[in-house]
């Protein structure tokens, strides 16, 4: 194949379906890892395609979703101070914090511009040099490295009115906590593709053998998605706990050695604490001692801010595949895009947007 529309091509679909059924002959369940492969599969209908018993559990892959309450706050209270010029994603401005979100203080007159790079914040911070200018800095491994290269052009380009607020997370400590719960349910993975370009498939044979669950690197279109849950269906029913890469358009084993090398140089490994789980040890990045004078957390004194999730939110527990969406009580009803109670019914990967977006406004009996 040639060209990304035919990854949705449906005869293929139907055969890839057909060789998944004719492999299954007991019940699996397996997470996806990533959002945004969440949503594929909510919009195409995957799920209800597999076998009776195979179930697909969404994993907690959505940036935006497991950024921390008492972050969204500390970027709160950054924006609104005087003069400052805080950036952001647009995916971050409606992601509600305590009281309020990113919309609420802009509407009340700070500063906060969206754009569409780290370096435009930076090119921002440059144009207005009396200014503080911070650029909210979170997600997976997939957009830490813009991040890593905009902080190390802002100390090469002597920029000291840049910051960054660091919220970054890491996949493979994820998988492990996953794994370590006592209500764990997951028997295998669908590792996010775009992740594994950046950082490679190494990390996750140890994870494969010490928890013996098959790994399969995924892509995001239909019949990537298809293929790789039968890789994995295959592998569960031989009791094979491989890591294997059905994305390898876009993966390489050794990943994008320049990205680590700029992510090993700007970031270090630091504990992390993700919105609705809890603090995962050696789960995200910081900012090494040398770029520290670039931290805006630092910078602004806010470390000490401290919040509470709102006791109708369940979202922790659809993060961590405990909960699907549309058993949540509030789901639908307090909870909407227009008035959202966690950030998985904002962001446009969270999987009670998917659901809500897509009509899966309630538990149906397949």
């Amino acid at each position: 194949m040639k060209y990304l529309d035919e990854f949705g091509n449906p005869e293929l679909a139907h055969k890839l379906v057909d060789e998944i059924h004719a492999a299954t002959t007991r019940p699996w369940a397996m997470m996806e890892v990533c959002g945004g492969q969440t949503h594929s599969i909510i919009r195409h209908g995957i799920d209800q395609l597999l076998p009776d018993g195979v179930e697909m559990i969404h994993g907690p892959g959505c940036p935006v979703c497991v950024t921390p309450l008492e972050i969204i706050d500390k970027a709160l209270a950054i924006a609104a101070q005087p003069g400052v010029i805080f950036c952001s994603f647009g995916d971050m401005l409606r992601v509600p914090g305590s009281s309020q979100d990113l919309f609420a203080v802009k509407s009340a007159g700070a500063d906060v511009r969206v754009v569409y790079s780290p370096l435009d914040a930076l090119t921002i911070a440059r144009d207005n040099p009396s200014r503080p200018v911070v650029f909210f800095g979170i997600g997976f491994e997939t957009t830490a490295p813009a991040n890593a290269m905009t902080v190390y052009q802002a100390r090469r380009l002597g920029v000291p009115n840049f910051s960054l607020l660091v919220s970054h997370v890491l996949v493979p400590p994820a998988v492990a906590a996953i794994m370590e719960s006592p209500r764990c349910r997951v028997q295998a993975f669908l590792a996010a593709g775009h992740v594994c370009s950046v950082m490679g498939t190494g990390e996750y044979p140890p994870l494969a053998a010490k928890y013996r669950v098959p790994i399969v690197v995924t892509g995001f279109e239909p019949l990537d998605i298809l293929e790789g849950i039968r890789q994995t269906i295959v592998q569960l029913e031989a009791g094979e706990h491989e890591v294997r890469n059905a994305y390898p358009r876009a993966v390489r084993a050794e990943g994008n050695p320049a990205a680590m090398a700029m992510l090993d140089d700007v970031f270090e490994v630091t504990d992390r604490t993700w919105r609705g789980i809890g603090m995962i040890p050696r789960s995200g990045w910081r900012l090494a001692a040398k770029y520290r004078e670039f931290d805006a957390e630092e910078r602004f004194d806010v470390a000490g801010v401290r919040a509470a999730e709102s006791p109708l939110c369940r979202s922790g527990e659809v993060l961590q595949g405990l909960l699907k969406p549309h058993q949540c009580e509030a789901f639908g009803k307090q909870c909407t895009p227009r008035s959202p109670l966690g950030a998985t019914m904002v962001s446009s990967e969270g999987a009670c947007a998917a659901y809500y977006a897509y009509r899966r406004l309630e538990l149906v009996q397949l």
